[in-house]
């Protein structure tokens, strides 16, 4: 009940500070991070990735980044929210264009989505070879790779599902504005996944995997 509660103070602290930043600022960061995100050997390498789109407002943009990926030929897959069981649940569904993507209808939180019209025979992320590369959004992160989600916990319990699928999760990548990366320590639970990268809107990039074999090696 504690880290609840921690979770639901530090969401409210973020939303203020994400609401107080100006456009032109996270326009600026949202073009670093991309051009870093864009320049990773682990996103030229993936055929497929799964991609946030993302909101008018407070974080970083991934249009580039959806557009970029087309360009490339590679496989891109956007969440997309339905109900099973009375249970929400996240899936990634299959774009097949950029426009497509920019033909999309926004929802009321203003993000791009798939209508339900526009599902029947689209593929799923399942139902194929799998994803490589998933870029994920968050409201904090910290230098544990720590994500504070927006509390729907909707990716932590799609990678649990996809770890049952595959025993090989792709490599997680988060986006982070340089006001969301916290020197202090996000408070988790044991369900809640580590990212395995951060890039940051102020050029900053975090590598989990590159730090543990960094540790290894001094061992």
């Amino acid at each position: 009940m504690a880290l609840q509660l921690a979770k639901r103070d530090l969401r409210k602290r973020m939303k203020e500070t994400l609401q107080a930043l100006p456009n032109a600022a996270i326009t600026q960061q949202s073009t670093i991070a991309t051009n870093k995100l864009l320049s990773l050997s682990e996103y030229h390498d993936a055929q497929s990735i799964a991609v946030y789109l993302s909101m008018p407002v407070g974080e970083i943009s991934t249009r580039i980044i959806v557009q970029d990926a087309f360009q490339r030929g590679k496989d891109v897959y956007i969440p997309y929210i339905h109900t099973v069981d009375k249970v929400s649940v996240m899936d990634m569904l299959a774009l097949e264009s950029f426009k497509e993507f920019e033909a999309l209808t926004p929802d009321k939180w203003g993000i791009p989505s798939l209508r339900a019209t526009q599902l029947p025979g689209r593929r799923n992320c399942f139902s194929g070879k799998g994803l490589d590369l998933i870029v994920m959004p968050g409201m904090a992160f910290d230098s544990g790779f720590r994500r504070l989600g927006h509390g729907k916990g909707y990716y932590d319990h799609f990678l649990k599902r996809y770890s049952q699928w595959s025993n090989k999760i792709p490599f997680l990548v988060a986006l982070s504005l340089q006001e969301q990366l916290l020197a202090e320590s996000i408070p988790v639970l044991e369900h809640d996944w580590l990212v395995d990268a951060i890039v940051v809107g102020d050029g900053q990039y975090l590598n989990r995997r590159s730090q543990v074999e960094q540790s290894t090696k001094k061992v």
